[in-house]
């Protein structure tokens, strides 16, 4: 049998050696036993291929006017005091930005709702090991490095689940719009839903199997928007978070309406 020439790419055989290093020193380390001795990264954004690689989504796919763009952004060097500061900028960052409309196409009658936009991490490529997924049970916490606008996102994840369309989401809580910060969610907060609305009975995230994180913008507030995100990761050891805000559900409710977990989110995944 030939082997093709994807599996003999240099890409490949490089993550199939990270991904046993990976392995081979959670092993080494005992961190099954003792727990894992760090955070472990997800995504960063930290080039314009990265950035390129994202899924990026709005509801002009079913006729809708609302824009949305993922550019990558090297910010230049800080030289003064404030550049060790949690708030100062990162060098290479990604920026999630565009217009929401809530113009119905006219062209689509059955369309009722519009007015979102979002995006996500690609879909991970394969190594030696298999399909690549994120393990990330041995971790609380998500964590993202992001400056927002101050507007209602969403963060919603991803996992090799039975039901290909559901997603685990949970609102993004910025406590100072417009500066850097960390924001982190615990994994056992997010809720899981099905286009929006919350999927009963809730299940746990298959902690196991994490495929992709993303973030959606769903507030159908007409105007401009700015999210600037440098990275996510997973960890044990958070800085100092207002657990008041962190641990706020995250704004759902069910297709009946009948649930207080909060409002309506339409995406498209």
């Amino acid at each position: 049998m030939r082997v093709t020439q994807s599996l003999l790419g240099k890409s490949f055989l490089t993550r199939s050696l990270d991904e046993l290093k990976r392995r081979s020193s959670i092993a080494w380390n005992l961190e099954a036993v003792k727990g894992p001795n760090g955070p472990r990264p997800l995504y960063e954004f930290n080039d314009s291929e990265c950035v390129r690689d994202c899924i990026l989504m709005s509801d002009d796919l079913i006729g809708g006017s609302s824009k949305s763009h993922l550019d990558h952004i090297n910010s230049p060097p800080t030289t003064t005091a404030s550049s060790t500061s949690t708030s100062s900028p990162p060098s290479s960052y990604a920026r999630f930005h565009g217009s929401i409309s809530t113009a119905l196409p006219s062209d689509r009658l059955k369309i009722k709702r519009t007015g979102y936009a979002a995006f996500r991490t690609p879909n991970q490529t394969p190594t030696l090991f298999g399909k690549s997924v994120w393990d990330i049970d041995p971790y609380i916490y998500l964590a993202l490095r992001i400056k927002s606008d101050g507007r209602s996102y969403f963060v919603n994840v991803q996992t090799e689940g039975v039901e290909p369309t559901d997603l685990h989401q949970h609102r993004l809580f910025a406590k100072r719009p417009g500066q850097w910060e960390t924001v982190l969610i615990k994994w056992n907060d997010f809720v899981r839903t099905n286009y929006g609305f919350v999927v009963e009975p809730q299940t746990e995230i298959l902690r196991q199997r994490v495929a992709t994180v993303g973030v959606g913008l769903t507030d159908r507030v007409e105007g401009p928007f700015e999210l600037c995100i440098e990275r996510v990761w997973a960890t044990n050891q958070p800085p100092e978070v207002d657990d008041a805000e962190v641990e706020q559900n995250g704004g759902l409710k069910t297709k009946k309406g009948t649930k207080a977990l909060a409002r309506v989110l339409k995406e498209t995944i």
